[in-house]
């Protein structure tokens, strides 16, 4: 989850909230491609996930990560709980999941090659402490009380806050992993094209890289549990997003809707004050019960921003939301998808051709067959495994189009990227089928074994 955003000075008048995500628009030159990818961390022997303390823990991993690669450590309240580096940082989700936020790259092959440095990292760091790391969507075995909670006060409300809402908050906070990708767009009329196919397109993302059938040591019935915790979460600030799909959607509708997504917390002197349910439109008038007379600023926008929670949402970028965490060579065929999708205008519109004349019921249903039977699911007439065919062959066309190269030039496009989706595509297996072959073959149903043969 988001750090702590700053540099916005107060908020003097509304049309600066939508200018805030406006100045974000960028020349096709300056776009760039941001990966994140998040991963659990636990004890090699045990098998346990690692605390926030001790000689095996997620402060050893940071401390490792410090020392031995120069990263500069970011400080809550007398705990490590981030590191900085050369436009990159890496940071913790709730339960101590470790989460690479990328420097914002060029191509592919760059962004790439950045999660090896990184990935290579932690394994020398985990190496020497006995832990290891692995990619996936929800941890398999381990219980709501096996996960230390990390020393950020934002998660202490957030906590709070999702167990009286939703019904999976807290299981997302703690037992949940992602990869995404953030892109840029060039003005209003790019941000809502992409941000309709973002949004359409996601349950396709969702059912490529479902990677979580298993929780609490069990089958849980679904290829992406993570999918069907979002599902279950907090409907003020998670979804599809119906509004993004009508007439008049620009960054100013968007403000409209995060202004009605309930506060979590005002950040001031390194300290997260409670502001939980609480409304930014009183906050724009002064009268927020937390902060009585105060007016906010842009910083206090740019950390509500970081709230919402829906498939895909905008900042001063656009973040796809929908991917399970995964293994290490797909964590690359998630920036490469969607930049094959966006980057292109002719792939941009052939994404929009495929999706456009779908309705609410229809996005909404996608979705949820995407977080239950993956590419198998089966939605009317539209078969997820065809749509997700067809979005990939776009994807590569997109690719194909930039013709970035790679490796000195020898490599002469980014479409060998998406190699792992085309097997998907293929032989109709997304990772969670792969998993759930092996649990009821040669495992036993050991579940166990995954942590063998599936880390990093």
């Amino acid at each position: 989850m988001s750090i702590p955003q700053s540099g916005g000075g107060p908020i003097e008048h509304h049309d600066q909230l939508a200018q805030y995500l406006s100045d974000g628009c960028k020349p096709v030159a300056d776009w760039r491609i941001g990966t994140e990818h998040e991963k659990f961390g636990y004890c090699r022997d045990t098998l346990l996930p690692l605390p926030y303390e001790g000689d095996r823990s997620v402060r050893a991993m940071l401390e490792g990560l410090r020392d031995g690669f120069g990263w500069s450590p970011v400080e809550e309240a007398g705990n490590i709980i981030g590191l900085e580096k050369d436009g990159a940082n890496v940071s913790l989700e709730p339960g101590g999941q470790l989460e690479l936020s990328g420097a914002p790259l060029e191509t592919i092959h760059e962004t790439c090659d950045e999660v090896n440095v990184h990935l290579d990292e932690v394994r020398t760091v985990a190496r020497k402490i006995g832990v290891r790391f692995i990619g996936l969507g929800a941890a398999p075995i381990w219980t709501h009380d096996q996960m230390d909670m990390m020393p950020k006060g934002r998660y202490r409300l957030m906590t709070d806050y999702m167990g009286r809402v939703g019904t999976h908050g807290t299981q997302m906070m703690y037992r949940t992993c992602t990869v995404q990708v953030n892109l840029d767009f060039g003005s209003e009329a790019d941000m809502v094209q992409k941000f309709r196919v973002a949004l359409a397109l996601q349950p396709v993302a969702t059912a490529l890289f479902a990677n979580s059938p298993f929780f609490e040591g069990k089958p849980n019935g679904h290829k992406s549990w993570r999918s069907r915790v979002w599902r279950g979460l907090d409907f003020d600030r998670t979804g599809m997003l119906p509004f993004v799909f009508e007439d008049g959607m620009g960054f100013e509708r968007y403000v409209q809707y995060a202004l009605d997504v309930p506060m979590y917390f005002v950040y001031r002197d390194g300290k997260y004050i409670d502001a939980l349910g609480m409304s930014f439109r009183d906050f724009l008038r002064g009268e927020l019960p937390a902060l009585p007379g105060e007016m906010p600023t842009l910083s206090d926008w740019a950390d509500h921003l970081t709230t919402c929670f829906p498939e895909a949402r905008i900042k001063k970028f656009m973040e796809m939301r929908g991917a399970d965490g995964g293994p290490w060579r797909r964590i690359c065929a998630l920036p490469a998808f969607w930049v094959g999708l966006m980057y292109d205008q002719s792939a941009l519109d052939a994404a929009w051709d495929l999706c456009k004349g779908w309705d609410v019921e229809k996005r909404e249903a996608l979705r949820v067959a995407a977080s239950v039977d993956g590419v198998g699911a089966v939605v009317g007439s539209t078969k997820m495994i065809d749509l997700a065919r067809e979005t990939v062959a776009i994807s590569k066309s997109g690719l194909t189009a930039r013709a970035r190269a790679g490796v000195g030039g020898l490599v002469p496009d980014e479409t060998h990227f998406l190699n792992a989706l085309e097997e998907v595509v293929d032989t109709g297996m997304s990772p969670a089928c792969e998993l759930l072959e092996r649990y009821n073959g040669d495992w036993g149903g050991d579940l166990s074994k995954i942590y063998d043969e599936y880390s990093y």
